[in-house]
């Protein structure tokens, strides 16, 4: 018995039956109106249709999600207040410090600027991609007050990457546990993860996470993580050597898309 599950729901007015893994990632659906499979990737496709048989009726077209149409773009001539691509990197941080700067004078440096040092540092690596052809967010908001760092879509897909300041400082990797120097272990992946699905989720395709580091002493992975990439902050430009698999025309329209802010209000 397969152990993907069939879940129906409703999105901008039209049903569909979403295709989950059982720790409740979507990796397909299926748009009756349409009469379509899309697929967020092509190694269970025949795992997802035989899931999806008792609820298909009549022909079918199987595939990837289609990119978005002019109709779907034309409604992102967006308000300023919802259009993310102005966003710096660390602009929730920055808002945050803005708003709450805490004492003058502290033993220890505030945590909020370590980690804006983090975003700021791969934020500009990233942007840096653009002249070959890779469009940058920063700080995308999800629902319950979470963010994505960063949003990189380009020809080599999207990735949603997160910032970790690790100056100095010994990282171990042991899926899904994250150790930074002497500090408490935490199980980062898991957010890597799922921030990564709630943004397939809302983009319709599919999203690959990267853990970035910032400046570590020492790197160790244990065992290659499940799906998430782990590189230093110096190995960002290697996407610009990443490719194949979105058309320039492609990479523009999914920009058009994921800078819109209301997108981002049905990410799961």
């Amino acid at each position: 018995m397969s152990e993907l599950r069939v879940v129906p729901a409703w999105r901008h007015g039209q049903e569909r039956l979403y295709v989950c893994l059982p720790d409740g990632r979507n990796i397909a659906w299926y748009d009756r109106d349409a009469a379509r499979v899309n697929l967020l990737g092509q190694d269970r496709r025949e795992e997802v249709l035989e899931a999806l048989g008792p609820f298909v009726t009549g022909p079918v077209t199987v595939g990837p999600p289609p990119v978005p149409t002019p109709a779907d773009l034309a409604r992102l001539a967006l308000h300023p207040d919802d259009d993310l691509a102005p966003n710096r990197p660390g602009e929730a941080l920055l808002v945050s410090l803005d708003r709450d700067p805490g004492p003058a004078h502290r033993l220890r440096t505030d945590p909020r600027r370590r980690a804006l040092t983090a975003e700021r540092t791969v934020g500009e690596a990233l942007d840096l991609l653009e002249g070959a052809g890779w469009r940058v967010l920063h700080s995308v908001p999800l629902p319950g007050g979470d963010r994505v760092h960063h949003l990189l879509i380009g020809p080599g897909g999207l990735f949603t990457l997160h910032s970790l300041y690790a100056r100095r400082q010994k990282v171990t990797v042991a899926d899904p546990l994250v150790t930074l120097g002497r500090r408490t272990t935490e199980p980062l992946l898991w957010r890597l993860r799922a921030d990564a699905d709630r943004a397939a989720h809302a983009l319709t395709a599919e999203v690959r996470p990267v853990l970035v580091l910032v400046d570590p002493a020492e790197v160790t992975v244990r065992t290659p993580p499940r799906e998430v990439r782990v590189l230093r902050d110096t190995e960002i430009a290697g996407f610009a050597r990443a490719g194949g698999l979105l058309k320039p025309a492609d990479v523009e329209a999914l920009f058009a898309l994921a800078r819109d802010r209301t997108v981002w209000t049905a990410a799961l």
